[in-house]
């Protein structure tokens, strides 16, 4: 099937904080910013000492997180992160390039339950999870077997050498899911953002990607 036309191509929308099922900390280099994109990452707190600093967080394993300081933070300086309201998790700044540092957590958290604690109440975009799974698309009388890289209670990014059709109708099927019926929405780099027709319920999706840690765990 050939490409689809570059006028159909359209960028992908704001990146949000991302949320990783990995185990370890981030490394050097593990950015998912595009100089193309405008960032839209979520608000945290880090306390260094006894003083108080704001961040945005990039993204977030249970071992770790990548956060964009405004403030001068030194490789080794224990810290703490307010993920949730009240709570805060201990970690030591492992690395630093620029303003971005990568925190390594002292004991790890469990990122489903930051998850759905985090969809409570309003929020300028549900948060993304980095996932690595074969799914399936069907356009029309077409499936396509595909691999998701993220996924909200709203969508999914994929990547695929095929030509989907922007504005088009699919259904996408995760394992062991009911097929969801999606819109293509945007197109670039070889990867495609769709949308669901309606919102994924929390526990559905909670529950797949809990199924989704336990197949990652089992193979490492």
């Amino acid at each position: 099937m050939d490409q689809a036309p570059a006028e159909a191509l359209v960028e992908p929308p704001a990146e949000t904080t991302l949320y990783s099922l990995a185990d370890g900390p981030p490394a050097p280099g593990d950015r998912r910013e595009s100089d193309r994109q405008l960032t839209i990452f979520r608000v945290g707190s880090l306390m260094i000492g006894e003083r108080r600093e704001l961040c945005l967080i990039k993204n977030i394993s249970s071992g770790g997180m990548l956060i964009r300081a405004y403030c001068s933070i030194e490789p080794g300086t224990s810290l703490s992160v307010e993920l949730k309201c009240g709570e805060s998790v201990d970690g030591k700044a492992r690395w630093v390039e620029g303003d971005t540092v990568g925190i390594a957590f002292n004991e790890p958290i469990d990122v489903i339950e930051l998850l759905a604690t985090s969809m409570e109440g309003p929020r300028p975009r549900m948060p993304r999870i980095a996932v690595d799974s074969v799914i399936w698309v069907r356009e029309g009388a077409d499936v396509h077997r595909v691999n998701a890289l993220d996924v909200s209670q709203g969508g999914i990014k994929i990547a695929t050498p095929l030509a989907l059709q922007i504005g088009g109708h699919a259904m996408i099927t995760l394992p062991g899911l009911s097929p969801i019926p999606s819109v293509v929405r945007w197109c670039a780099s070889g990867c495609y953002g769709l949308t669901f027709n309606k919102v994924l319920p929390l526990p559905l999706l909670v529950g797949w990607l809990q199924e989704q840690r336990e197949r990652l765990r089992a193979a490492s």
